[in-house]
Order: C-alpha cells, then sequence, then structure tokens
C-alpha cells in the first residue's frame, strides 16, 4: 500500500514513521512530503531512504491514505486536493475537526461512524484524545454531566522551537523562544491565542471536541490549559460529575479493562501515572482515582498520555488501521 506522510520532517511527521513502522503498517511505498524548502532532503523508513518530494508529486502518485500533519492552513489547502484524487486523508490539524461533514475520530470510541465515502479524516487535539479514551467506558455506564479539566502539557505539543527553547534555558544558553515567558522553571498558563470568551482556543478545543467525540452535545466541559517544563507527554487532573452515582471499585474494573487504557492507582505504594513512564507508549495511563467529597456522584482522576503517540500520530495510524481492517482503504 503506498502511504504518503504530510509533513514529514516536522515532529509529529517523525513521529509517524515511526509509527507505521513499529506497528508494522503494510507501506509497499512510502511517500514523504514536506515544505518546498524540504524537497529532496532525505528521511529513513525502515532502514530505506526516501526523498522529500512535493505536494504536487505525491498527488501524482497516487497513495491509498496520507497522514498529514503540516499545520491548518497546509491542510485547508492540500486536503481537498489529495482527497478530490481519492486519496484518504487523516489529518492531525485543528483544520476540519468541527467541520459538520468531517468526522472527529478515536478508534477506541466512534470509528464505527467512518465509512468509505469519508475522503477527510480528522484527527482530535492531543489533550482532548487522552482525556476521552479515559471517559467513555465511564460515560457509557454513569452518564457524564459535566467535565472539569485542568492540563499539565508538554512543550513537544508546541513543537521542536519550544524543546530547543527549553534546553537552551536548563543549559544557560540564549536561543530563540517559542513561548513569550521562559518555561524552564515555570509554567504558562496559556495554550494558543485567547479568545474573546477569555478562554484559549485549546481551552475550546477541549469543549467542543469532546462532544463532537462522544456524540453527546449535553455534556458540560470547561478547561484550563498549561504548559509546564516536561517533555515525556501530557497530564490531566478531571473532575466528572456523572447522572448515576457509581463504585469506586467498578470504576477501577471499567478502567482496567478499557480498550487503550492502562490503571496505574495504588496510592499505598505511591504508583500514579507521570509523563515520563507514559513517554514512547501508546496507552492512555489513569491513576488518582477518588470521589469528590465535596458534591454527589463525583469522580477525580489523573490522565496522562504521550501526547505526540496516543495524542497525534498513533490515533492517526490506528485510524488507517481500521479502515484498512474494514476495507475502506
Amino acid at each position: 500500500m503506498k502511504v504518503a506522510v504530510v509533513g514529514a520532517t516536522g515532529l509529529v511527521g517523525t513521529k509517524m514513521l515511526q509509527v507505521l513502522a513499529e506497528r508494522n503498517f503494510p507501506v509497499s511505498e512510502l511517500i514523504a512530503v514536506a515544505s518546498e524548502k524540504s524537497v529532496g532532503k532525505e528521511i529513513e523508513f525502515k532502514g530505506k531512504k526516501y526523498p522529500v518530494v512535493s505536494a504536487e508529486t505525491a498527488i501524482a502518485a497516487k497513495p491509498a491514505v496520507a497522514l498529514f500533519s503540516a499545520g491548518g492552513s497546509t491542510s485547508l489547502e492540500l486536503a481537498p486536493r489529495f482527497a478530490a484524487a481519492g486519496i484518504t486523508v487523516i489529518d492531525n490539524s485543528s483544520a476540519w475537526r468541527m467541520d459538520p461533514t468531517k468526522k472527529l475520530v478515536v478508534p477506541e470510541i466512534n470509528a464505527d461512524a467512518l465509512t468509505a465515502a469519508d475522503k477527510i479524516i480528522a484527527n482530535p487535539n492531543c489533550s482532548t484524545i487522552q482525556m476521552v479514551v479515559a471517559l467513555q467506558p465511564l460515560h457509557s455506564r454513569y452518564r457524564i454531566q459535566r467535565i472539569v479539566v485542568s492540563t499539565y502539557q508538554s512543550v513537544t505539543g508546541t513543537g521542536v522551537k519550544a524543546v530547543t527553547q527549553l534546553l537552551n534555558e536548563r543549559r544557560g544558553i540564549q536561543g530563540d523562544m517559542a513561548y513569550k515567558y521562559p518555561i524552564d522553571l515555570n509554567v504558562i498558563p496559556q495554550i494558543d491565542s485567547f479568545l474573546d470568551n477569555g478562554y484559549t482556543k485549546e481551552e475550546m478545543k477541549m469543549v467542543n471536541e469532546t462532544k463532537k467525540i462522544m456524540r453527546d452535545d449535553s455534556i458540560r466541559v470547561t478547561a484550563t490549559t498549561v504548559r509546564i517544563p516536561v517533555m515525556g507527554g501530557h497530564s490531566e487532573s478531571v473532575n466528572v460529575e456523572f447522572e448515576q452515582d457509581f463504585d469506586l471499585a467498578e470504576v477501577r474494573q471499567l478502567l482496567a479493562t478499557a480498550p487503550g487504557v492502562v490503571l496505574v492507582d495504588d496510592p499505598a505504594t505511591q504508583q500514579y501515572p507521570m509523563p515520563k513512564d507514559a513517554h514512547e507508549k501508546d496507552d492512555v495511563f489513569v491513576g488518582r482515582l477518588r470521589r469528590d467529597e465535596s458534591q454527589p456522584r463525583t469522580l477525580n482522576m489523573w490522565i496522562v498520555s504521550d501526547n505526540l503517540r496516543k495524542g497525534a500520530a498513533t490515533n492517526a495510524v490506528q485510524i488507517a488501521e481500521y479502515l484498512l481492517q474494514k476495507g475502506l482503504l
């Protein structure tokens, strides 16, 4: 199967190549696409070198599927052109997520909505993906009424420039700044730009995407998203109010058996999820489960996942795997 990766030289694009190789996705020919300035460079996939080509060259090669991680404006321009050529696009940007004509997919939750007619499929925001993977089994059992989430997000979510800024600051080196402020020994309570309502775009992505993925507009969501000096993955403190009361032992059982979830919850031995343990893993790790003693039917939980993997590259590859398995590619 011919597979294109658009944005192949970026952080997420590089991770997509890694995940495709690790999961043995049946790539007969890889088509690596990047910006014009990268055309002619080489990338490596499964021990073989591939030239970086232009989008026009990639479309002419007619891959079956194209994994996009090249930014929203690029996706808005190129995804329809790939789709018009009969290529299925799985897009990691925010460009198509809230388009009512496009599916927003986390395979563990709503892949069943996909059909052969879906030529542009949206990959959700990283912080949304890990939260809904952990919440879906609980929503199915108890029905979620309200979610209050605060995130602690890795600098890798911003990109190479942010990673460089953090490492430069650790070493006392002056360099380009991805953020307005230092990130080492600091936290920045802003991810993406502010909107008129005082929330950031990242916060409203979590609000809107959660409802769309979980297919329930009645769920109330409020979010505060924060950047921290970490590179392993994103962490989230989540407070969930349900319609029905729950039993903590049953909550643990539901999470322990949920697809894509690993339960790490033993306060007696100080076992709980941390970004360094989630790094380079595809699972969503959940712990610190406890009843909210301030109001009824409400649970506190801590959710951690590698934002470049399940939060981006792995989720996209899993969508492609589902399409292949169902004969939709």
